[in-house]
């Protein structure tokens, strides 16, 4: 199986080092992970469910979301939202290093991971996955986002199914998202004593919650951009 290999290095405030190397099957672009029989009960689908989750417990006991950032959650518990940290992150295109805040190094990574984990809710976001951009900021993931929804809908068109030029389905998608992340957050409370990866969870939220409200707004910012398409 070929994969897509990325690595994320975290040099803590004590000098530790936290190391996560991710592998993603390259076809699917889903996490390839280890099989694991002693995930925390925190896991479990039934506790905190999303009520927009379609799965169930009697084919699928545990929630995708949440066991993609179990080795997160267990590695981070006792840093600080704002304690700093300098993370550098390894993939075949980029080297990058960035000295941060441990809620924002932990938050690039938890959008990776939650995006390839295999929930129903945030498998929209395969293809960003795929073409992962390390610590974006607000404005590159709106732009990715979008640029990613209309791709799809282009696809869908040639399949010959029904498919929209407008970005109300994006906003679907990042509600449901909203929703996701709002239920992961409380499974994470109740498995964590300090806060950096619930809050880390909640900067994520809180770009999805501004992506549903101001998309139209900043797209046609970016407008003028685009005058060459108009000629």
């Amino acid at each position: 199986m070929e994969t897509i290999d990325i690595e994320y290095r975290f040099k803590l405030p004590d000098n530790k080092e936290e190391s996560f190397r991710l592998q993603l099957d390259s076809h699917t672009i889903e996490l390839i992970r280890p099989e694991d029989n002693q995930l925390p009960e925190w896991t479990r689908l039934a506790f905190h469910q999303c009520p927009n989750c379609p799965l169930s417990s009697d084919t699928a006991p545990d929630c995708p979301a949440a066991v993609s950032v179990v080795d997160v959650v267990r590695s981070f518990d006792g840093l600080a939202s704002f304690d700093g940290i300098v993370v550098e992150i390894f993939t075949s295109e980029r080297h990058l290093i960035q000295p941060t805040s441990a809620q924002q190094g932990i938050s690039s990574l938890m959008g990776l991971l939650i995006a390839a984990s295999g929930c129903p809710r945030s498998a929209y976001f395969r293809p960003m996955a795929r073409f992962h951009l390390p610590m974006s900021q607000p404005e590159e993931t709106m732009y990715r986002a979008t640029t990613m929804y209309l791709l799809a809908q282009y696809f869908r068109k040639q399949a010959s199914q029904d498919y929209e030029m407008g970005l109300q389905g994006l906003a679907s998608i990042y509600r449901n998202m909203q929703i996701v992340n709002n239920y992961l957050a409380d499974r994470i409370r109740a498995a964590s004593e300090t806060d950096s990866s619930v809050n880390a969870l909640i900067l994520l939220d809180m770009h999805a919650k501004t992506l549903t409200y101001v998309i139209e707004d900043y797209l046609d910012e970016l407008r003028d951009m685009f005058s060459a398409y108009f000629n």
